[in-house]
């Protein structure tokens, strides 16, 4: 790892994997990242912070409107040297294709402009990865500068087999080595 590339933003979105974001957050730390991580409301909802804090030793962010911070956006997207939506389930991906700044984790989206990597890891059900409005979002963010990774196939939360199970922590890290 290079010495000058050392913070990563894990961005959290609602989904059932997102329980494997902290896995991914131990990995990081163990190789030496500073790690911070940013979630939705949704995602929230699905891991909670305590977690994520034990792990990375940061209160995690979710909030436009925490203070003092309430530029976080603006601050965090300067801060990092790669960010990751992990998972990204399909409201978030169209939030972010289109433009919205609704909540901290599409306001970072906006702030950074790509001046760092941006990894989006998708996490959804078979149907809704095919979906033409997600491969239309998708699509989108990659011609803008997302790296977009690909999704597993197996056993999804809903018991179907096939695509759009998120990518194991493990390949995630091994990714995110090589995009630095």
């Amino acid at each position: 790892m290079s010495e000058s590339v050392k913070r990563m933003i894990i961005a959290v979105s609602g989904s059932i994997a997102a329980y494997k974001s902290a896995t991914l957050a131990s990995l990081l730390m163990k190789a030496g990242y500073e790690v911070q991580c940013v979630l939705t409301e949704t995602a929230y909802e699905f891991i909670g912070i305590s977690a994520l804090e034990g792990i990375t030793r940061r209160a995690v962010k979710r909030s436009l409107f925490e203070t003092p911070h309430t530029i976080d956006h603006i601050s965090l997207a300067e801060w990092a040297d790669l960010i990751i939506l992990y998972p990204a389930s399909a409201t978030t991906i169209a939030r972010l294709a289109a433009g919205s700044a609704e909540d901290l984790v599409s306001a970072l989206f906006l702030a950074n402009n790509f001046r760092v990597p941006y990894l989006i890891a998708p996490a959804m059900n078979s149907n809704m990865l095919t979906h033409p409005a997600v491969v239309k979002n998708l699509t989108q963010l990659g011609s803008w500068g997302a790296k977009i990774l690909p999704t597993e196939e197996g056993t999804l939360a809903c018991g179907a087999l096939g695509s759009g199970k998120l990518l194991s922590p493990e390949r995630t890290f091994e990714i995110i080595r090589s995009a630095l």
